[in-house]
């Protein structure tokens, strides 16, 4: 009887104490998550309301992220809408390029802050005289639902080397802010090469290799015809911007950098657009098995990339790279001169 009492008893400890943990471990979650987001916060600058300085409820926008979920999808009425004081706005910065730079892994890290929402596809609005011409009400609709102390960030990577696109966003909001993501010239016009292969080869379709694109085969100079070539020209597309917009207005996010430190560079985002700081390394971990790092949410819910991101380039002849390297070295030094920002670039 007694031996019957005292296994009874460890198996009520065993349960009691098995509820504490997990009690405790939910707590010290909780606690972090809500020191992370502190109840308000003002956010001063160019974002800032009527009244010169806007509070944002940036722990409310948080947790409020599901219910924009349900609208981006669809599942939400007008009444709805109007209940919740949702609106879509105007972007308040774009991401404007570079493609093969990181611009999507931007968007998405940017968006783990609750004072920003993303739109999720590119809309090529202004690169695209056919959307161009629907008018500004047609972009504004194609904006993702937030609340009004929200900003909207969209990115569409043919903007930075459209020669239309700098007048048409001044005509729109000349006071934009603008986030160019690059990559060392040589790596973006390999990976840009990479993705056209990819898509060649999904059709079984033969595609040239990328010396004889990249050196001009009479001449065995580079070829600046080649589009992947004269993209990752980065000075010659950024003055054309330059005409219509202060350098003040920009910011370079390194997307090498990206890749292996993205924190610092998501902080000196956030401080460019004026921005509370609130993405911590809590919000990125390193994933082993792809390689990059994964975005946390919250407690819940994580996401990766797609697993287009980060494909395996092709072997290159060294001394095509190092052709291209040194075309790129003096464009690269007036881009550093520009912008005020030196990159770790060969």
């Amino acid at each position: 009887m007694l031996f019957k009492q005292q296994a009874w008893l460890r198996q009520k400890l065993l349960v009691l104490g098995s509820l504490a943990v997990g009690s405790l471990l939910y707590l010290v979650a909780r606690v972090g998550s809500l020191d992370r987001l502190q109840p308000i916060c003002p956010v001063e600058g160019r974002f800032s309301g009527a009244r010169g300085q806007a509070e944002f409820p940036l722990r409310a926008l948080q947790f409020k992220r599901g219910l924009l979920h349900e609208f981006r999808k669809g599942n939400a009425s007008k009444e709805q809408v109007r209940l919740h004081d949702l609106v879509q706005q105007l972007p308040k910065a774009i991401i404007i390029g570079v493609r093969k730079g990181g611009t999507r892994a931007l968007l998405e890290m940017l968006n783990l802050h609750p004072a920003v929402v993303k739109a999720s596809q590119e809309i090529h609005f202004f690169d695209n005289d056919e959307n161009y011409a629907k008018g500004i009400e047609w972009y504004r609709k194609k904006m993702p639902f937030s609340y009004p102390q929200q900003i909207t960030i969209e990115k569409s990577p043919a903007y930075f080397i459209t020669e239309e696109v700098p007048e048409r966003i001044y005509k729109m909001n000349s006071s934009i802010k603008l986030l160019i993501i690059v990559r060392e010239p040589t790596t973006r016009a390999i990976s840009d090469y990479t993705q056209v292969l990819e898509g060649k080869e999904r059709k079984n379709k033969t595609y040239y290799k990328f010396e004889k694109l990249a050196i001009d085969s009479n001449t065995c100079e580079v070829n600046t015809k080649y589009k992947a070539v004269r993209t990752s020209i980065y000075t010659k597309h950024l003055e054309r911007w330059l005409k219509y917009f202060p350098i003040e207005q920009f910011h370079v996010v390194d997307g090498d950098r990206l890749i292996t430190e993205p924190l610092p560079e998501l902080q000196l985002v956030e401080k460019f657009l004026n921005l509370p700081p609130r993405i911590s390394q809590y919000n990125l971990y390193f994933n082993a098995t792809r390689g990059f790092y994964c975005l946390r949410f919250n407690i819940i819910f994580n996401k990766c990339l797609a697993g287009s991101k980060g494909r395996i380039h092709p072997e290159v002849d060294p001394s095509v790279i190092t052709k291209l390297r040194k075309f790129f070295h003096p464009f690269n030094q007036k881009f550093y001169q520009i912008t005020g920002r030196t990159l770790n670039w060969p």
